[in-house]
């Protein structure tokens, strides 16, 4: 809610970014709210996502893609392509908030590194520039109560919340140069690369990927630690100082963004695999 009012802050704020974004992401906190709070099945939750994904595309429109230094126009594949992949972003968060702190701590250091690129490359962003330190700030309040041990949740409703705007924050980017994507992409690593690893071998161990578990990498680890603190820590250190180099160095050209993002996700795969992720 925090991050909604500060709108009012943001002069460059044009009113399409700020229809998406707030209209699309308090459908997707309105429905993880009520799901909270009862049950809505899956496939009306579901339908839902997409609805709010192809909102915020309709207002901040499709971008094109840049392939190893060339930029991709696959023509209406790419809207289908950016609807899943906002719809797979809010899940992945909501997977991913299942111990204290850590979604959290994403989006703080991943808004934070997402400005951080910005800021530090020069790069003109208009719209695209304050939103995710804004998203961060809010991140950093909540945190002050939901950091190990945690004193209140943010459940469905936020965790979607939070993965719907940084997957719009990516597309948004993109729109202005399309290398950026990359750079996000690099900067969520390790949620997405624990969360997608972890669905993959359920998938292939013939596991109803839709039904509740507690196989994901981080999840081990809390429990191979004893507790959520050193995991939490963990993120935040991997965010910023792995991942945030690199898309740095993406940014400014000095690595190609395909290239970074198979290099930056390495050794995400090699934790994800060490902490059996995807396993019962």
């Amino acid at each position: 809610m925090a991050f909604m009012a500060s709108f009012i802050l943001v002069e460059e704020a044009s009113a399409a970014v700020a229809t998406a974004l707030m209209v699309g992401g308090a459908g997707v906190a309105a429905v993880g709210f009520v799901d909270d709070h009862g049950h809505i099945a899956a496939r009306w939750r579901l339908l839902a996502h997409f609805f709010c994904a192809a909102w915020i595309l309709y207002w901040i429109g499709i971008p094109r893609f840049e392939w190893m230094g060339a930029a991709v126009d696959i023509g209406p594949v790419a809207a289908v392509l950016a609807a899943l992949y906002l719809v797979w972003m809010l899940n992945l968060y909501n997977f991913m908030d299942g111990i204290d702190g850590i979604a959290g701590v994403e989006a703080l250091t991943v808004g934070a590194g997402g400005t951080a690129v910005y800021w530090l490359t020069g790069m003109p962003m208009g719209d695209a520039a304050g939103l995710p330190a804004l998203l961060a700030a809010a991140s950093l309040g909540f945190l002050l109560w939901n950091f190990p041990p945690a004193r209140i949740f943010m459940g469905d409703a936020g965790s979607g919340f939070l993965g719907l705007m940084l997957g719009a924050f990516s597309l948004q980017a993109a729109m202005v140069r399309p290398v950026l994507f990359w750079c996000w992409l690099v900067l969520l690593g390790v949620f997405i690369v624990d969360a997608t690893v972890t669905l993959i071998r359920r998938l292939l161990r013939g596991e109803r990927v839709y039904e509740a578990h507690c196989s994901h990498a981080y999840q081990h680890a809390s429990r191979e630690f004893g507790a959520h603190r050193p995991v939490t820590l963990a993120v935040a250190a991997l965010n910023l100082f792995w991942l945030l180099p690199w898309a740095m160095a993406i940014a400014s050209g000095r690595v190609d963004g395909v290239v970074g993002l198979v290099v930056a996700y390495i050794p995400l795969v090699a934790l994800a695999l060490r902490f059996k992720a995807g396993t019962a």
